[in-house]
């Protein structure tokens, strides 16, 4: 009851919040760029609390539980990628006065086309991350509420279709700098009050040594609501409860160490001390292995862990909802400020999800059982500290997790719908000439279509990692526009043709290794590293396609002029470059 009262209040707080938004959301720059009147400070938050999204709140964590302190080069990455974005990106990009990533596209190299491929790209990026955010909120509610998983997608969809669809930009960033905070919190002071509690981590021999997650001195019993894959990483007798009619049969059996079984639905009963066994998918791992940062297979190659850090810190300049918030800064300088504290912000954060994966594997092994890594944040605290003040602060937690998908997801639909409304529905209905009222409409409607695709896709997710599906979205992002940002700001000779080319070659190299990934089950292997983490190829082939056919193009370089409004200092009053649509020049001045 607490945990459902502290996400009501969440959901509350926001939508709250988002009602206060729509008295500001009267322009198109308003719902698009938050009339660039965002200052560094707000902004960085905002950026910080969207960005932070069920990947960091609980991806992380539970990926560390599953694969080892591998999964912390995450972290590392998804807070180096803005080190990226402050050195070559921030400035230029606010100084070009664009408002999508599509007016960027075609206002720099003059290509209506590589405007329609920019909007595509933004649609199927936010598409991917939006799917994780939903599933999330299933996850969350269903632990905290016991709700079918369908119940919080729909939740979380709706919630963030109204708050976008009123308020947008300039609405949704007070909201998201609040939610930022409030993520801070939930995961902070937990974690703080359990290592007091806990004298530091526990179980040392099944973190570092060389133990399995074991049972632990009471033994450990496990529901199973279905029947469940699982090998046992150690001989081990285990007893199977089932109950039929009304009555309960127990039958114990002796696994031998690698043996693979499929335990029917009831109840898992494990003796004191025993080795937990392990789902389906997941490598059971001693202490001495779970502790190593790269090392072994799969998800713990180097070849995998150096794709997912070219992933993680290239793609963070590509994702559109991120790159949206740099128009929004007054100017170029403003645009720096908030990259320089947004990773600071970023850099406090990720210290605790380590905690939880940690924590994780001692106090919490039945999620070994059922595959359910990803909820180690949300069951944690009542495992390790149980009465009221477990529930507690599993209720923090719980609010903390719902904040992180609606200001993902908010940040997201923002993107989508102002794709959509911006660059997408004007060419299809051929209108150059609209009012501001019939622009709010539309950004407002779009709100609502950008959600029906990430929901129904979020249906049939549920089996898959969050952090995966992150990582997937940061692949693709990393190999379409982080090409087009670096050539396009930093090189003259770059053409439009080159710029499609190379996003087209990125865009299939990364979508085809995850659905082939997808298709054979994660193989493992040099090969399934790379289908499960394709950024170490789609990135430099999406490269080398962007400056191979620019150079071997007929097609004339863009005009200094483009060059000089990315890189020319503040205060010269040059003209605005970034929009060259009469769809958007008509009523920028006044809109």
């Amino acid at each position: 009851m607490i945990a459902i009262l502290a996400v009501a209040a969440v959901t509350i707080g926001t939508v709250g919040l988002g009602a206060m938004g729509t008295r500001l959301a009267r322009t198109t720059s308003d719902l698009l760029v938050a009339s660039r009147a965002v200052t560094a400070w707000w902004n960085a938050a905002a950026i910080s609390g969207e960005y932070l999204s069920a990947a960091s709140f609980l991806g992380i964590a539970g990926l560390e539980m599953q694969n080892g302190t591998t999964a912390l080069w995450q972290s590392l990455g998804f807070t180096a990628g803005y080190l990226c974005l402050l050195l070559f990106v921030a400035a230029p990009l606010r100084r070009f006065g664009s408002y999508t990533i599509s007016d960027f596209a075609e206002a720099r190299l003059r290509s209506p086309r590589l405007r329609g491929l920019a909007s595509g790209t933004v649609l199927l990026i936010g598409g991917f991350y939006l799917v994780p955010q939903l599933k999330g909120a299933g996850l969350t509610l269903n632990v905290v509420t016991g709700a079918p998983y369908f119940v919080g997608v729909l939740a979380v969809g709706l919630i963030v279709s109204l708050n976008v669809g009123l308020g947008g930009m300039r609405g949704i960033t007070y909201v998201q700098a609040f939610q930022f905070w409030l993520k801070v919190f939930a995961i902070a002071l937990p974690a703080c009050l359990l290592l007091i509690h806990l004298g530091g981590l526990p179980a040392r021999a099944a973190l570092f040594g060389d133990e399995f997650p074991s049972a632990g001195a009471k033994g450990l019993a496990v529901p199973l609501s279905a029947p469940q894959p699982v090998t046992f990483p150690a001989a081990t007798r285990y007893t199977v409860v089932v109950s039929s009619r009304g009555r309960s049969t127990a039958r114990a059996f002796d696994a031998f160490a690698g043996e693979r079984t499929t335990l029917p639905a009831g109840r898992l009963l494990l003796a004191p001390h025993a080795a937990v066994p392990v789902a389906s998918g997941t490598t059971a791992l001693r202490g001495s292995e779970w502790a190593r940062p790269v090392g072994g297979g799969g998800e713990r190659s180097p070849v995998f862990v150096y794709s997912l850090l070219i992933a993680t810190f290239l793609g963070t300049m590509g994702l559109p909802h991120i790159l949206v918030r740099f128009y929004t800064n007054p100017d170029g300088p403003a645009a720096r400020h908030t990259t320089v504290r947004v990773l600071g912000l970023l850099g406090l954060f990720y210290i605790f999800p380590g905690i939880y994966g940690a924590l994780g594997r001692v106090l919490v092994p039945q999620l070994y059982v059922t595959g359910a890594t990803d909820t180690v944040v949300l069951r944690l605290p009542q495992a390790a500290w149980p009465g009221t003040v477990g529930n507690v602060l599993g209720a923090i937690t719980a609010a903390g997790a719902f904040a992180a998908f609606l200001s993902t997801s908010s940040g997201l639909l923002v993107s989508i719908a102002g794709t959509i409304s911006h660059d997408v529905w004007p060419r299809v209905s051929r209108e150059r000439t609209t009012t501001v009222a019939i622009r709010r409409l539309r950004f407002r409607l779009a709100a609502v279509l950008g959600m029906l695709a990430p929901i129904v896709v979020a249906f049939f997710a549920q089996g898959v990692d969050i952090a995966v599906l992150v990582g997937w979205a940061f692949a693709l992002a990393a190999s379409t526009f982080c090409p087009l940002f670096l050539l396009g700001i930093w090189w003259t000779r770059l053409t439009a043709a080159g710029a499609a080319c190379g996003m087209v070659a990125g865009a299939v190299l990364a979508t085809s290794g995850i659905l082939v990934g997808l298709a054979l089950g994660e193989p493992g292997g040099v090969a399934g590293a790379l289908l499960a983490q394709p950024a170490i190829v789609s990135v430099p082939i999406a490269f080398l396609a962007m400056i191979a056919v620019s150079l071997g193009s007929t097609e004339r370089p863009a005009p200094d002029a483009e060059m000089l409004a990315l890189h020319a200092p503040e205060g010269l009053d040059l003209p605005d470059l970034g929009v060259r649509d009469p769809f958007v020049l008509g009523p920028r001045a006044g809109a």
